[in-house]
């Protein structure tokens, strides 16, 4: 018979060992097999991708997007969807290259005005979706998504706009100290968001609406001011990507970022961000970035098809949307 002291030892080491246990039978683990996966696949088909030249360049080409993946993992959370996001990135990038092109307005000035111009088109998707209530965030955000598109249309018509200053390309192809400056940012915003989401009242608010919106709005959250950050913020960070776009292939053009948000979706849902609302962790979405990327990056290398590209990434979106609905092992926890 156990005395007291070793009683509570004996539980204190149950307890221990029961929390490494979920821990490493997180999604997240899971995610990190997969990455694994798609390295030893892509080192396989390419000589060119295992090195860090390579992987560290790589980044270059997909980040841009992933920009958008953290606000779209909040507004998921919230049990919204904004398939808007693409064509934003689109006008913000066109209105961006025609001040500076057309209007003779200094590239600096341009940039904020990028930003400025996505956080508007977020700001806009929130109020019509506080405003009318009856239609679901689908509907609302496919209308602005025909919008968006079609005003960098009569901007700029079917034609590109580049030349811009050479200073401009170091947000594309720039490095500080070897690192590529997209992905020290990235990881910058990614700790940002993810300290908003998990660590701040505002980050605990949108859980709450996505578990329960009606019991949050009568605990006295402010439901419809949250929706319509997060769906700027989902905007701002657009006009980021736009920037990013833009700096890497030295032009735009109206049809920019076509089915980016295709791509965000896939990474948000993939890593873990429940379709049904409620639940998710940054850290997930982070690692699905990866995984969609350099998967897309490795197979761009031995010339795939965009298309086959595009039926891969549907079937990982389909799969990341399925898994939660299937009976998984009791090994595999998805939180």
């Amino acid at each position: 018979m156990l005395d007291k002291q070793g009683y509570i030892q004996r539980n204190i080491l149950d307890k221990k060992e029961f929390s490494l246990k979920e821990f490493f039978l997180q999604w997240e683990w899971m995610l990190v097999i997969i990455l694994v996966v798609v390295t030893i696949i892509n080192a396989n088909l390419s000589p060119y991708y295992l090195n860090y030249a390579s992987l560290r360049d790589g980044t270059m080409i997909f980040l841009d997007k992933a920009y958008i993946v953290f606000p779209m993992a909040m507004i998921m959370i919230l049990r919204d969807i904004d398939i808007s996001v693409g064509s934003t990135v689109a006008l913000s990038s066109v209105v961006m290259a025609t001040m500076y092109n057309s209007l003779g307005v200094p590239m600096e000035l341009a940039i904020v005005i990028c930003l400025a111009v996505g956080a508007l088109c977020g700001l806009i998707n929130g109020l019509l979706i506080v405003k009318f209530k009856e239609l679901s965030a689908v509907i609302v955000t496919l209308g602005t998504m025909i919008l968006y598109r079609g005003i960098a249309y009569v901007i700029l018509e079917d034609q590109s706009s580049g030349n811009f200053p050479e200073w401009f390309g170091f947000f594309g192809w720039g490095y500080i100290f070897g690192i590529p400056f997209i992905l020290i940012l990235f990881v910058i915003v990614a700790i940002v968001f993810g300290l908003l989401l998990h660590k701040t009242t505002f980050g605990r608010q949108i859980i709450a609406m996505g578990n329960n919106p009606t019991a949050s709005r009568f605990s006295g959250v402010k439901v419809d001011k949250v929706k319509i950050i997060v769906f700027t913020l989902a905007g701002l960070m657009a006009g980021l990507t736009a920037l990013f776009l833009s700096s890497r292939m030295g032009s735009t053009r109206p049809n920019v970022a076509n089915m980016y948000e295709l791509d965000v979706i896939a990474m948000a849902a993939l890593g873990g961000i429940s379709t049904a609302g409620g639940k998710g962790k940054i850290i997930g979405t982070v690692i699905a970035v990866f995984i969609i990327g350099y998967l897309q990056y490795g197979l761009g290398l031995i010339n795939i098809p965009a298309q086959t590209l595009l039926i891969i990434v549907g079937a990982l979106l389909i799969l990341a949307v399925a898994v939660p609905k299937i009976k998984l092992p009791n090994f595999i926890k998805r939180k």
